[in-house]
């Protein structure tokens, strides 16, 4: 069950706070477990799958940097 209520009353931090520092794990979470289904494509020698993997690492690794910039912009009051 989910509210729209935010409260932050479990962990002692605002649900947006914690949803963005989830995203930003999941988003590096991500981008490790891609390296490993890199590397198991290479060895396999099939390149498609290997690529497709490297982008959507790219696109985790990104993800990743824009929630922690905008992290570090809430956790230094700007």
């Amino acid at each position: 069950m989910t509210s729209s209520a935010e409260t932050g009353g479990a962990t002692g931090t605002a649900d947006k706070d914690y949803n963005l520092i989830w995203y930003v794990e999941a988003c590096l979470s991500n981008a490790l477990r891609l390296e490993t289904y890199i590397e198991d494509a290479e060895r396999a020698k099939d390149t498609e799958v290997a690529d497709l993997f490297r982008k959507a690492q790219a696109d985790s690794r990104k993800g990743a940097e824009l929630g922690k910039d905008l992290l570090r912009a809430r956790l230094s009051g700007g």
